[in-house]
């Protein structure tokens, strides 16, 4: 393993099991990475310095008495929505945040895999928006282009992986938060089945549209990452049955059904597929042919999906806001949401939720004729820095519609959905696609994930080191 960029989560956990190398230096590696970068990329809002090496020490003692963890002595990162002990939960709000007492479930359930939490990462203000910028932090940026935003509102955990500062990171999923920056950045993202990785100590984040997820460089580390954070608290609503999503990776996905879905789900305002994100899906389906799977264009029955999505997501909105420490010192357009919420949290919301069930059978049926849809992640390549940031809540709204149509209904669904690099505009900025399933079918997404990146081997293309992201070795 190099210093200047951290190995596979995988591979990084052989290497600590095989005492190639200490939890301690890994850690020391990847604090020295992280401070390097910081004042270019900004992706992390808390560093946990002297919190982390104790862990690592921890780690590396556990390792010489012959314990193994799946993940024992492994620097991760995970997104400033969830809680760790001993740190705030700012969310992308500025003020200053008490500490928490006790770690989230999924947080919780790394530590009990054995990883080391070395940071909490940026992301916008209430995980609102496809770009992770605000006056409580700054700007994170794209390791491919710093100019660029890595999306959001996991782009914190992107930018940190991207950049291989850690080799995994915890991000989440509201309305494409995973997979968005996943597709900016040249990552695999998972968006896992509701339920799958909890978000205690909230039972349901923004009113069940938001899930918890892994961010990856490989798709089996993505998986390993999953398999980590799985399960639920006992409290939780949502219990799917447990999977084995590292065990997928290593499975022939079988002859699938492929749908080819380029047209964005209904919107109130116009959105277009750029033709150099299009290029490269109608790309990968090509491959995907090439590997034997029958794939043709057909668009899923979504309807007015979008009137489901509204209420839920304003509401959640307005849930974290009533519990917002320093309100007045949220961005406008927050606030706006949050009148919003209040106003569609009665009869709306609740014939929002209903909905889903006949969402479910009308889109369930589509999965009859198809196994899988692939669909692009993104209409657009991401945006410049600042593009989103000033804009009033309409004007923001009509240009995340625009750049982000596509992944915000498995959201409302509550199903798996899988972000994989598509390569490169001709500007060499990464796009993605997003292969899609029907309830809990995270292990057929993933071997076929798996299959694809077998033969395009994506995560040899690592960002340029003028981005900022080369460091002296420790």
């Amino acid at each position: 393993m190099t210093p200047d960029r951290a190995a596979g989560l995988a591979e990084t956990a052989r290497a600590l099991a095989a005492g190639e190398v200490s939890s301690r230096t890994l850690v020391e590696r990847t604090l020295a990475r992280i401070e390097a970068t910081q004042g270019t990329l900004n992706a992390f809002r808390i560093v946990r310095t002297e919190a982390a090496l104790a862990e690592a020490d921890a780690a590396d003692r556990e390792l010489a008495a012959g314990t193994r963890r799946p993940l024992l002595g492994v620097p991760v990162a995970v997104k400033d929505d969830m809680d760790v002990a001993g740190e705030p939960t700012a969310f992308g709000c500025a003020g200053t945040h008490p500490a928490v007492a006790r770690d989230g479930e999924a947080v919780r359930r790394l530590r009990a895999a054995g990883a080391v939490i070395v940071g909490k990462t940026n992301t916008c203000e209430l995980g609102q928006w496809p770009f992770t910028e605000g006056s409580a932090f700054g700007a994170t940026r794209n390791p491919w282009n710093p100019e660029h935003t890595p999306g959001g509102s996991s782009g914190g955990s992107a930018a940190a992986v991207a950049a291989g500062l850690v080799p995994a990171a915890l991000g989440s999923d509201g309305a494409g938060s995973v997979r968005i920056p996943a597709s900016w950045t040249h990552l695999v993202g998972i968006k896992p089945q509701r339920g799958r990785v909890s978000t205690w100590p909230r039972g349901e984040s923004f009113q069940g549209i938001t899930v918890n997820g892994t961010l990856a460089r490989t798709v089996g580390d993505a998986a390993l990452l999953l398999d980590a954070a799985s399960g639920n608290h006992d409290l939780d609503p949502h219990r799917p049955p447990a999977i084995d999503a590292s065990a997928a990776v290593g499975r022939d996905p079988g002859r699938l059904r492929i749908a080819l879905a380029l047209k964005p789900p209904f919107t109130a305002v116009p959105a277009r597929l750029a033709p150099e994100v299009r290029a490269r899906v109608v790309e990968l389906a090509s491959h995907l042919a090439g590997l034997g799977h029958e794939v043709e264009e057909a668009d899923p029955p979504y309807g007015r999906i979008g009137l489901t999505f509204v209420p839920r997501a304003t509401a959640g909105i307005a849930e974290w806001v009533a519990e917002a420490p320093f309100p007045a010192l949220l961005d406008p357009r927050t606030r706006g949401a949050a009148r919003l919420g209040r106003l569609l949290g009665g009869a709306p919301l609740r014939a929002a939720r209903r909905a889903e069930a006949v969402l479910h059978r009308r889109i369930g049926g589509f999965f009859a004729s198809y196994d899988v849809v692939l669909a692009p992640t993104t209409a657009a390549p991401p945006p410049r820095i600042g593009a989103m940031m000033n804009l009033s809540g309409f004007a923001t709204d009509r240009a995340i519609i625009a750049a982000c149509p596509y992944a915000w209904p498995w959201n409302v669904l509550g199903w798996p959905g899988v972000n994989v690099p598509a390569g490169f505009t001709p500007d060499g900025l990464p796009v993605g696609a997003q292969l899609l399933g029907p309830a809990h079918s995270e292990p057929l997404l993933l071997s076929l994930a798996a299959q694809l990146e077998a033969e395009l081997r994506w995560y040899e293309t690592r960002p340029p080191e003028t981005a900022g992201v080369q460091t002296p070795a420790v």
